[in-house]
């Protein structure tokens, strides 16, 4: 670059922005879905069954475990005995205690409906940009224990069944979905899960006079699937410890029975295996989304064909409780707790299918009824499973590697150390040492999945290296600009010499080389290009950066002041870590405000002589806005405590308005202001229009939090406002 102008310079920052946020996505949003493996399931004997012929997959969407399991009141109250606790899900609840087995089933940020029932269905922990690329349809399509099954029939959301149907095998899944305008937050959403039971039970009625259909419906390896939105919906409006959203977990027990009792009833054959979960928890303050725990455990209930009963220890706590568990009554029962990957896995042990492709599911062996040689053989089928997807992932990474790093557990002479793992095992089997045989597998299985792990960030180490190479490019071509415009003023000119533009030549041109050989996207290029042109431009600009410091730095010559220069720079970089981290740990801005507060000191005792009121204002200001960081960052809905709110800033306001000329007069230390300035009539307006705006805020506030506590939906008005309101803080916030 033959000079930087500052027209020039705004460009180049961003075009270098944008690219390099799209690193992000680069790095960590990487798919792992890869296609070409084999496909494994459970070889059995001719004649031998599966364990069950047919599945229902219940999810309560937005329903979290301790909610599933603890006792209540009656939301709606009758009787005065319908104030003691007692659980809201009896029917989940015998399951648990007589009939199956339970436990809580851990998921992965972000905990939202679309990589929950990815995770659940399909196996797999979908990338995280799955979530913005599309709720409806695939980015990538991927393979299911749906799309494995002879037949599929699902009920319930718009947002969720189209996406296991689209790309599936024609003809292997049916979704029906109700509307989405019938998705109504701001009302009971008890209306949504009665839709899917309802239409479940027409299914089966229809049945009965369709012969093909009955058919259909009596074959083997078939799924039933039922998306339940209402608890998710209720949880969204009203927290999950209102009235609406228990009262909501009752319908879907309730549902759950009829469904149950009506399969039981169709088929007579006690061949069914039922799975209960939820796809997310739902925090007190009603989202999702974060790691938060109550956004992440979620309750996970097995019973019927091909299921353990429940293992029970008469003294003491059973396996697998603890404190989360404590007010769960349930302690006599043993808790498996599970990843939610791992559901996948187990439906299609439990129905006999092949496991999805890209399943990284773990199969939760408690869960089976099988003996110990069936467990034996069907972890070792999960584990050649994995390691299958390993290899695939493997051949793909190292095809595109000038010099590939294989991941040392699973390497070895000729690669063989997998294959050999797996014929030790199939030997430990076979000699009946079934224990060892599955302690084996899982050994092997936790490797595959580290090593998948490995090749999916293979690249990670270079990519951030060389992310953070531009970065501190940009840092100083920055810094030479500044200086160079600013300071010097543009009296230097670039010094290039014929060396230095071949070694930064040579590096790009490497730099692509092993771009083109990695077949790398098109965006690593434009990684590589930044900064090794803005190093190059800083090494032609090594001139102005001296001359830049001695004018800047020149007077720094003894000791004293050096040190006093260091420790102003430590100082500044302190304060902007400490602002960076308070994101995380919100006490350090109580730590910073409780410094700040003490800044009129640190001006001397003059200026607080002279300043008095001004810096007790400051003072006063700094020591209330430190008490703000110590509260909890998210609150329940309380309208009166917001209206109180509002008032103040009303009457902040209003007292700033009708004393501005005192306060700016006595905080000036002048009495000369009023006499000097002019009263700007555009600042007080502006001010006016916020503190009406602050008032008209209060009002749309609590009208909507009324109406939707009446459940009344949202007024139209209050949306007109609402939609409008970023156009009003547009021309109101200048």
């Amino acid at each position: 670059m033959a000079g930087v102008s500052r027209f020039k310079f705004v460009a180049i920052a961003m075009v270098f922005h944008l690219v390099y946020i799209y690193s992000i996505f680069d790095i960590y949003f990487v798919s792992p879905i890869v296609s070409g493996m084999q496909l494994f399931q459970l070889e059995r004997p001719a004649g031998e069954k599966a364990p069950a012929d047919r599945l229902v997959l219940f999810v309560g969407d937005g329903l979290r475990a301790d909610k599933a399991f603890q006792s209540f009141p009656e939301p709606y109250p009758e009787t005065d005995d319908d104030l003691t606790p007692r659980p809201l899900a009896p029917f989940l609840r015998s399951r648990v205690l007589e009939h199956g087995t339970f436990g809580v089933s851990h998921t992965r940020v972000p905990t939202e409906s679309r990589p929950g029932h990815v995770a659940l269905i399909a196996g797999l922990y979908e990338d995280v940009s799955a979530v913005a690329t599309g709720w409806k349809l695939n980015p990538v399509n991927f393979d299911s224990v749906f799309n494995r099954s002879r037949h599929t029939w699902s009920w319930g959301s718009p947002d969720i069944l189209p996406m296991f149907e689209h790309g599936s095998t024609p003809g292997t899944i049916d979704a029906y979905c109700y509307d989405a305008e019938f998705e109504d937050f701001s009302q009971d959403a008890l209306h949504l899960d009665l839709w899917v039971f309802d239409h479940v039970k027409e299914l089966f009625a229809a049945a009965e006079k369709n012969r093909t259909l009955n058919d259909a419906l009596r074959q083997d390896k078939v799924v039933f699937f039922l998306h339940l939105l209402g608890l998710d919906t209720a949880g969204h409006s009203y927290r999950p410890y209102s009235k609406e959203y228990l009262h909501n977990l009752k319908v879907v027990d309730e549902g759950v029975k009829e469904i149950t009792n009506l399969i039981q009833k169709f088929y007579t054959d006690d061949r069914t295996a039922f799975v209960f979960t939820a796809d997310h928890g739902m925090s007190d303050w009603g989202s999702h989304g974060d790691g938060h725990p109550d956004n992440t455990r979620t309750p996970l209930i097995v019973w019927g064909s091909g299921v353990a009963k429940p293992t029970i220890h008469q003294d003491g706590i059973a396996p697998g409780h603890d404190e989360y568990s404590a007010d769960w009554n349930l302690s006599q029962v043993q808790r498996h707790d599970t990843q939610q990957a791992d559901v996948a896995a187990l439906m299609a042990y439990l129905v006999g299918l092949e496991f999805p492709a890209n399943s990284v599911g773990e199969l939760p062996l408690p869960y089976l009824s099988a003996d110990t040689k069936g467990k034996a053989e069907a972890s070792f089928v999960n584990a050649q499973e994995i390691l299958e997807m390993y290899r695939v992932k493997e051949v793909n990474k190292k095809a595109k590697q000038l010099s590939y790093q294989p991941y040392e557990p699973l390497s070895g002479h000729g690669g063989k150390v997998p294959d050999a793992r797996l014929s030790s095992i199939r030997n430990l089997i076979k000699l009946g040492r079934f224990e060892e045989a599955i302690e084996e597998s899982a050994a092997l299985m936790k490797l595959g999945l580290e090593g998948m792990r490995y090749l999916q960030t293979y690249d990670w180490l270079f990519l951030r290296a060389l992310i953070t190479v531009g970065y501190l490019g940009w840092i100083a071509f920055s810094l030479t600009t500044v200086i160079d415009l600013h300071v010097v003023q543009g009296t230097t000119e670039p010094s290039r010499a014929i060396g230095a533009t071949i070694f930064f030549s040579s590096i790009l041109i490497a730099l692509y080389a092993s771009f083109i050989i990695s077949q790398s996207p098109p965006t690593y290029y434009a990684y590589a290009f930044f900064p090794v042109v803005f190093w190059e431009e800083v090494y032609a600009r090594r001139e102005s950066l001296v001359r830049g410091r001695q004018i800047l730095l020149g007077h720094i010559e003894s000791g004293t002041r050096v040190v006093s220069f260091i420790l102003n720079f430590v100082m500044y970089v302190g304060v902007i870590e400490s602002l960076a981290l308070g994101y995380i740990h919100r006490e350090i801005f109580t730590v910073l405000f409780v410094l700040a507060s003490l800044f009129p000191v640190a001006l001397g005792a003059s200026f607080l002589q002279k300043h008095l009121a001004l810096s007790a204002t400051w003072f006063t200001s700094c020591l209330l806005m430190s008490t703000f960081t110590l509260l909890p960052a998210n609150k329940v809905e309380d309208v009166q405590l917001i209206m109180f709110g509002g008032c103040l800033m009303v009457a902040i306001g209003i007292l700033y308005l009708v004393f501005e000329d005192k306060l700016l007069a006595d905080f000036s230390g002048s009495t000369k202001l009023q006499s000097q300035q002019a009263p700007n009539g555009i600042s007080r307006a502006l001010i006016g229009v916020q503190t009406g705006l602050i008032i008209l805020a209060m009002i749309v506030t609590r009208s909507s939090a009324l109406s939707l506590q009446a459940k009344q939906g949202l007024p139209l008005g209050n949306q007109i406002l609402t939609g409008s309101s970023p156009i009003i803080i547009i021309f109101t916030g200048s």
